[in-house]
This record gives structure tokens, sequence and C-alpha cells, in this order.
């Protein structure tokens, strides 16, 4: 039944709403467990223990291998390869990024007109997972597979998850009642997050301290052998085997309002035609486009910043497996903090002022992890000291470093929640999963932008920091158009 609905100024909304119940209801809470499924992919693949890898020990030992940098010092090899690394994952995310945007806005309308979401998103979680086990053979050098087939793996699962996510995403107003859907989003990325966290929990303890400290056992278990990086290599079948596991509560219980029998070619071609046509008529749908403008910009260095982030501190500072997995433990934990603490921010200021509070924030943060070297912090007025005598983060550096990462991971998930819940605000209810595909190219898949930003400063500069810095730029022009939009109050539930 649709929920009656009253904005803060009195007025009742027309459109019939089909969400029931709230966040732990059973359809919002089949929604929300999605992305416990998929969510650890992205995190441990895309951020942080793969794409270190990939970039570090198969790029980079690449480079060093091929005697472009004879004549270097040792340190300086290292310092160009692994900026060329830093640029190779950047431009394989810029790659992604174009072949998404040329299609998944068109699935988004063809929502809109009756295709169903479950059958594209099954095949979609299936070929991630498949790509995910295939990771098993990424090994350096010519025993494995090439670095050009790992790029096109990699492409093919980030085309597969904005997909999947344009469909997952369309789904959320009629995952609750409409005041619970902040909560809702919030409680998604909680659950993404710490999924991940006790995925990472395990990796550390099965293999990472092993191969280290020699406990909580004498060897990695399953016999993982650290000269092939097996360490780094098993996060990709742990994922895949995960995610095809783990996916069948949501497609029991989430609600997919599609039509049974609607034929897929018609409906996308129709959603093709209905695209051009809204944005032909963008003056018709103002602040929503606004919003998809300013999402476009700062969600181009969100994503620049989660996941060029771990590549830059395990080339920057010299972290290794393990520092690496802590850390993505410890931010992953605050991810999860960070999903419910946007819910209730959204509940609290409102979608747009959630935003501003969460750019704002992560823009100072992002200085203040790049003010962070193997030698000092705060641009070189606080010195690297030795804080303790422990075989990890025993600096000064790496501590301040986990605490920007623990706030970056607090605001960066707010705002992808509250990113969601604005969409919900200033699209037209009718034409949400069209927006949801539009929302696709602000979230996802024009990500080429951040990395195209990273790739060239980097290369520009042959200095990691300021290839980071750049992605600053973003941040503050997305915030300046997001000032502009205008939305409406939060809602609220009559008793």
């Amino acid at each position: 039944m649709a929920q009656a609905i009253v904005d803060a100024a009195g007025g009742t909304s027309p459109h019939k709403h089909l969400g029931e119940g709230g966040a732990l209801g059973k359809t919002g809470f089949a929604w929300a467990w999605f992305e416990a499924a998929r969510n650890p992919y992205y995190i441990l693949i895309v951020i942080y223990v793969f794409a270190p890898y990939f970039a570090r020990d198969i790029v980079g030992a690449d480079i060093l291998a091929s005697g472009r940098l004879e004549g270097l010092s040792p340190d300086e090899a290292r310092r160009v390869a692994g900026a060329e690394g830093q640029a190779m994952v950047a431009n394989l995310s810029k790659t992604a990024g174009y072949i998404a945007a040329l299609t998944a806005p068109f699935l988004g309308a063809a929502f809109d007109r009756g295709l169903r979401r479950k059958p594209l998103i099954f095949f979609c979680l299936s070929l991630i997972s498949l790509v995910g086990i295939s990771l098993w053979w990424a090994i350096p050098g010519p025993a494995g597979l090439s670095t050009g087939a790992i790029m096109s793996l990699l492409i093919i699962a980030y085309v597969c998850y904005s997909y999947s996510e344009v469909a997952h995403n369309s789904m959320l107003p009629d995952a609750a009642r409409l005041d619970a859907l902040p909560a809702v989003s919030g409680l998604g990325l909680a659950l993404g997050n710490g999924m991940a966290t006790l995925m990472f929990v395990a990796i550390v303890f099965m293999f990472a301290l092993p191969l280290a400290l020699a406990w909580p056992f004498a060897q990695p278990l399953f016999g993982i052998n650290a000269a092939q990086f097996e360490q780094f290599r098993i996060v990709g079948p742990i994922c895949g085997v995960w995610m095809l596991a783990a996916m069948i509560p949501f497609f029991l219980y989430a609600k997919d309002t599609g039509v049974r029998g609607t034929p897929p070619l018609r409906a996308i071609s129709e959603g093709a035609k209905g695209v051009i046509r809204t944005i032909r008529q963008a003056a018709q749908h103002r602040e929503a486009f606004k919003f998809l403008i300013a999402r476009t910009i700062y969600a181009d260095g969100m994503f620049a910043l989660l996941t060029i982030g771990a590549v830059y501190v395990s080339l920057f500072l010299g972290w290794g497996l393990i520092e690496l997995t802590i850390y993505a433990i410890w931010a992953s934990a605050w991810g999860v903090a960070g999903g419910i603490f946007g819910g209730w921010l959204d509940q609290r200021l409102g979608p747009k002022n959630a935003l501003i509070v969460e750019i704002a924030a992560i823009v100072v943060i992002l200085f203040l992890g790049l003010s962070v070297t193997r030698d000092s912090a705060f641009f070189g007025l606080v010195p690297n000291v030795t804080v303790w005598n422990a075989p990890f983060f025993s600096g000064s550096s790496d501590l301040i470093y986990l605490v920007q990462g623990a706030l970056i991971a607090v605001f960066a998930t707010a705002n992808i929640s509250s990113s969601r819940s604005m969409l919900i605000h200033v699209a037209p209810p009718h034409m949400r999963g069209e927006f949801f595909g539009l929302f696709a190219i602000a979230g996802t898949v024009t990500v080429w932008l951040g990395p195209l930003l990273i790739e060239q400063f980097t290369l520009w500069s042959g200095d990691q920091r300021i290839g980071m810095s750049a992605i600053a730029l973003l941040f503050f022009f997305g915030l300046a158009v997001l000032l502009t939009v205008k939305s409406d109050p939060p809602p609220r539930r009559v008793a």
C-alpha cells in the first residue's frame, strides 16, 4: 500500500510509492544485503589488495625488468616505476569508464519501461565472479596471464559492476517506505564494508601474519606460496566464490517492479530514445540535471581517491601486504560507521546539506593524507618519529595516515549514501530508473576524469603526490555546482 508522505511544507506527494517497511524489513534488508555480496569485490580487488599488487608487482616489475630505467638509482627507479604503475591503474579505470558511459544510462531508462532488473544483475554478478576467480592466474612474468589480459578482465568486471549498480540503485525507491530509504541506503554500505572487513581479518590471520611473524600459524594456510604472490592473488577467488553464494537472499526477497515478458531489445531501444529526449529537455528537469552534473564532477574525484589511494600509499609510504590489509580492515570498519552516519546525517540535515558537509570534509582529509611521507607529516612540520617498537605502523607518519584513512572511510561512505538519497529528492518519480541510469554516469561511468587527471599530472610531474592532489579540483567544482541545486526538505512519515 502506498505510504502517505507529507513534506515539510505540508504538501502530499502524487507518486504512488510501492515500497513498504523499514531498513530491516524483508525487501529493505534484501536490497541492502546485495552490497554485502558485491561490495567486497570492489573493496578488496579494485581498491586495497589486488590493484596495488597489480601496479607494483606486475606493471612496476615489468618496467624495472625491461631495462628502461637503467642508470637511475634503485630508489629513483622504484619511484618512477611506481608512478607508471599508478598511471596504468588510472588508465584502466578510465577505459572502463568510457565503455560504461556509452551504454549504462540506456539500461536505466529501459527499467522505467518495464525491463526486469534481476536477470541482468544475475548475469553481471556471475561474470564478475568468474573474473575474480580468474585473477588467481595473475602472476608476474610469462607464467601467468599477460598484463593486457589482466587489464581486459578487470575492465569487463568493472563495466558489469557499473551495470549492476544502475539496476540495483534503481530498485532503491521501492525497497522500503520513503522516509526509511536513507537508512536502507546507509545499511547497504555498512553491510558491504562490514563483510569486506571480515574478509580482511580472515586474510590477515590465514595468510599475512603467518608470512610475516609465523603467527598464529607457522605457515600460511592452504599452502599459500608467497614467492608466487598467492597471498594477493587469492582475494580474487575469495570474492568470486562469496559473491556467487551470497547473492541468493537478494534474488529471493528484493522487490523488482519490472514487468515479466518485457522484450529487452524494445525496452532498451525505447529507453535510449527516452534518454536522448530527456537530455534535450533538460530545462524541464533543471534541478535533477544540476545535481547530476555536480555528482559527475565530485564522484570522479571520489572514485579516484578510493581506487588510486591504496596504490598511492603502497608505493609512496612503502606499505606491504600486512600494512595494506590492516589499513583496509581499519578503513572498512570505519566505512560501516560511515554508512550509518550517512543515513543519520540525511535524516537530520537533508541530503543536500549532508553532501556539502561530506565533500568539504573529504577535501580537508585529502590534503591531510598528502602531507604524510616516510620522513614527516603536515608538509614537513611534524617529523616522522618512532612511536613504539612494533613490526608495523611504528612511525608517527603511519599512525597519522591511519587516522586519515578512518576519516576518509566515514565521509566517503556517507557521501555515497547521501548522493543516492539526493537523487530520489530531485528526480521525477516516474523517471527514477532513467535518472539512476544517468546517475551511473555521474557516479561510476565518467570515472575516467579523475584517473585521467592523476595519470597526466603524475606523468607530467613524475611525483605521485602532485598526481593525487589534482583530484581536489574535482571536489571544489562539484561542490560549487551542488550549492546551486534546489532540493525539497526531507519527507516525514505521517503517523
